[in-house]
């Protein structure tokens, strides 16, 4: 299955630097919305067959369109939803509180996966029901899926499941807002990653899932 994985369009708490995690969340920004305008457009090429979208707002308005332009519902699952900030709900991000929801994301990212979000979730949690949506997808026989989620959400995911990618290239690479990561694979084989927002390139460095730096402790 070729799978491509896009971020939402612009929202006001990107904007503000919030982490808004919780239902239904920030809806697009005008500039969001020409961002969702122009996926159809920009996915042109591919032969897709299936859109999915979390279940909160701005992905099912970032899914809209291009379901619309290829004769397709938006297939809505919680489980795609933005890793939760719990406790840490709406802190801004570069804040002492909203830095540690980032160096959580990044220690599941490398393995880390019994680590607790502050009032949320671990990171094995997390994984299962994004995996679970994956494998739902890989299950209905269709060749080209797009799922449309979330900054830290993709980042983690691709992160620990693609077997050519490690938390490191995650962390240093931002991914913008309806920027696409393409993978091909199977929950059985494992997956690879083609392309992160156009280009595959070396880890270097660390930083935020959101692409903010991570201050040493």
């Amino acid at each position: 299955m070729r799978l491509l994985l896009v971020r939402h369009g612009q929202t006001p708490s990107n904007l503000e630097g919030l982490l808004d995690t919780a239902p239904p969340g920030a809806g697009l920004t005008e500039l969001g919305e020409r961002q969702a305008a122009a996926l159809p457009e920009a996915l042109a090429d591919e032969d897709i067959e299936a859109v999915y979208a979390s279940s909160l707002l701005r992905t099912r308005l970032t899914a809209a369109p291009l379901a619309a332009a290829r004769g397709l519902d938006v297939i809505v699952r919680d489980g795609l939803r933005e890793v939760v900030a719990g406790e840490l709900e709406m802190e801004p991000g570069d804040s002492p509180r909203g830095q540690r929801y980032l160096r959580t994301v990044l220690a599941w990212a490398a393995g880390d996966t019994a680590l607790r979000m502050p009032g949320g979730e671990s990171g094995a949690q997390t994984l299962a029901r994004l995996d679970a949506v994956v494998a739902e997808a890989a299950e209905s026989g269709a060749r080209t899926v797009v799922m449309v989620g979330h900054g830290a959400a993709v980042r983690l995911w691709t992160a620990a499941r693609a077997h050519n990618l490690d938390a490191d290239f995650a962390a240093v690479h931002p991914l913008r807002n309806t920027g696409v990561v393409v993978l091909e694979g199977s929950p059985a084989d494992g997956w690879k990653a083609l392309s992160w927002a156009g280009a595959l390139v070396s880890p270097a460095g660390e930083s935020g899932p959101t692409g903010r730096p991570v201050p040493e402790e």
